[in-house]
C-alpha cells in the first residue's frame, strides 16, 4: 500500500485568503494537514521565482490564494497574481510539469468554510497528479522543502 501524501506549499493573501485560513482553523473547520501556509502581504507580490522554488525543493503542488476581483487591499494586486500565475503554468506545463500541480484561488477572510473546501479539492487534484519528479531526485523532508522556500521569500520581500 502506498503511504505517499502530497506536499503542498500555499502562498496566501494577508488580509484575505490567510484570514480565512485562520477563520477555519479558530472555527475547527477539518481541511488537510499537508498544506504548508507561506503568508505574504498580496498575492500579487509573489514572484514567479517563489512557485519555482518550491516545486524545485520538493513540493507537489503549490495553491496561491488572494482577495477576490476587486477587493484587494493593494487595488489592483490580485490582478496581477493572477495575470503572472497563468503565464507561469502555461510556461510550466510547457515544460512538462502537469497544470494540476498548479492551483489559484480567490477568498475572503470571511470564507473559512470555501478554504477548507478548496484545500481539500487542491490536495486532492495534486495527489491525483502523483509524486513531483521533475525537478528532484529524491523526496527531501518537510524541513528540505521549507527552508529554501521561506529564504527565498525573505530575500524578495525583506
Amino acid at each position: 500500500m502506498n503511504s505517499w501524501e502530497p506536499k503542498i506549499i500555499a502562498f496566501l493573501c494577508n488580509w484575505c485568503s490567510y484570514g480565512a485560513a485562520d477563520l477555519a482553523g479558530v472555527s475547527r473547520l477539518p481541511y488537510p494537514a499537508n498544506i504548508r501556509v507561506i503568508r505574504v502581504p498580496c498575492s500579487g507580490r509573489i514572484n514567479p521565482k517563489f512557485i519555482l522554488a518550491a516545486l524545485r525543493h520538493g513540493a507537489d503542488g503549490v495553491w496561491v490564494s488572494g482577495c477576490h476581483p476587486g477587493d484587494c487591499h493593494y487595488i489592483e494586486g490580485n490582478y496581477y497574481a493572477r495575470r503572472k500565475f497563468a503565464l507561469l503554468k502555461n510556461f510550466l506545463e510547457y515544460t512538462g510539469i502537469e497544470p494540476g500541480r498548479l492551483h489559484f484561488s480567490w477568498i475572503s477572510s470571511a470564507e473559512a468554510s470555501k478554504f477548507a473546501e478548496t484545500a481539500r479539492e487542491v490536495v486532492e487534484a495534486v495527489r491525483s497528479v502523483g509524486p513531483a519528479r521533475h525537478f528532484i531526485k529524491t523526496k527531501p523532508m518537510w524541513d528540505d522543502v521549507e527552508a529554501p522556500v521561506n529564504a527565498a521569500c525573505q530575500a524578495e520581500v525583506g
